[in-house]
Parts: structure tokens; sequence; C-alpha cells
């Protein structure tokens, strides 16, 4: 069975690099525009990693780290970060919120497939 990915991002354009990368690699992909939208769809589905941009409406990307590391069903959950921010202190506050990883867009298509590979099995 393949794995499940959740990607959150508010960009469509992300979301499908994102999901077409993923999905061309033979995993399963979820899509979610915000953290809000991310949690509902994790309420009926259970995901192999969740990766999230920061900066998005509604909830951003740490917050929405924040509430799945508080939620027993995900605190062990692969979380990577995909974002333009490479500012070291944001990077901080997501280890510190919980994330696994970190990648900085625009990303290649080749690293991200590495790093899930890593983080996902």
């Amino acid at each position: 069975m393949s794995k499940k990915i959740l990607a959150v991002d508010d960009s469509k354009t992300m979301r499908d690099m994102v999901s077409f990368t993923l999905k061309g690699a033979g995993y399963d992909v979820l899509e979610a525009a915000d953290g809000l939208l991310a949690l509902d769809a994790l309420v009926s589905q259970s995901v192999d990693l969740v990766i999230t941009d920061i900066n998005m409406p509604n909830m951003d990307g740490i917050s929405l780290v924040k509430a799945l590391r508080e939620n027993p069903s995900f605190s062990s959950t692969p979380i990577l970060v995909l974002t333009t921010e490479s500012d070291d202190s944001k990077k901080n506050e997501g280890r510190d919120a919980g994330a696994t990883g970190w990648i900085v867009k625009p990303f290649e298509p080749e690293k991200l497939l590495k790093v899930v590979q890593k983080v996902c099995g």
C-alpha cells in the first residue's frame, strides 16, 4: 500500500507541483489550502506525512504543526515545512513547534523525494 501524504499550501500552483512530484513517485496525495482545512481533512483520514507551507491564511504552518503535535494521533507523524522562509529564527520556531524537517522553496523534485523517502520510508 502506498504512503499517504497531505500537502498544505495556499498556492494551488505549489500544491500541484508537490502533488505531481509525489504522485509520480507512487505516493497518494491529499491537498489542503490552509491549516484549518488540513485539520478538517485529518479528522477522517490518517496520513504518513504532512508537508506544509508556513505563510497561509486562516491558520499558518507553525500553528498547524503545533495543533498536530498536540493530537495523540499525529504526535509522531513526520511533518516537513516547505516554505520560502530560510531565516534561522523561523526554522527554530518550526523545530520548536515539532517540525521534522525544513525545505526551502523553490524546491528540486529530486530533493523533495529524497527527504520524503527518508522520513516516510
